[in-house]
């Protein structure tokens, strides 16, 4: 009767690691690029502060896929070295958030999701996390906790409820950019 019993408790809570989590899971804020995307994001580089880097975004179609589509040089002259898609964040709306996810393809390029805080005051805070993207569409899920902070003057952990925008950004390096997004959000 106790090896029985033994075996029912293991077996109860094994499988409570082991079914999935609708809840966790979940998206909590998924943008496909429909609906006037214009409205929701915006691009942004280096020359705001003088740098040299140029590109830009267009939104485009794919057999009835929509998808922002950022391109550039990314010059670390004077001083620069990005460009940027970013979106707000509405307060409070993915404070269940464990990570942030996007549907992506590009020029096989490492890029970077950039996510800023209540925390972040400054132009040159945020939290970063690297991608390699492929020629083929894919889906990269980041957990906050792979996310590290631009400076130590920031929190060491990215607190959901403090989220106020995510950015692909093209970074850090003399380089083409060409990255594709057919959806991003949080999970």
């Amino acid at each position: 009767m106790k090896a029985n019993l033994r075996q029912y408790i293991i077996a109860s809570c094994l499988s409570l690691f082991l079914m999935p989590s609708t809840i966790a899971l979940e998206p909590l804020m998924i943008d496909s690029f429909e609906a006037d995307p214009q409205l929701r994001w915006s691009y942004v580089s280096d020359q705001v502060m003088g740098g040299l880097s140029e590109g830009r975004v267009a939104f485009r179609e794919d057999k009835g896929e929509q998808y922002a589509h950022m391109t550039g040089q990314v010059s670390t002259e004077n001083n620069g070295g990005f460009i940027q898609l970013r979106r707000t964040i509405a307060k409070k709306s993915v404070n269940k958030a464990i990570g942030a996810y996007l549907k992506v393809r590009g020029n096989g390029q490492q890029y970077y999701l950039h996510l800023r805080t209540s925390g972040t005051l400054l132009p040159w805070q945020y939290y970063q996390a690297s991608f390699t993207t492929t020629d083929q569409w894919q889906i990269i899920k980041v957990p906050l906790t792979a996310f590290a902070r631009s400076g130590n003057w920031l929190s060491s952990a990215v607190k959901p409820s403090s989220i106020r925008s995510i950015g692909i950004v093209a970074f850090g390096r003399d380089h083409s950019a060409d990255i594709q997004i057919a959806e991003i959000g949080f999970y």
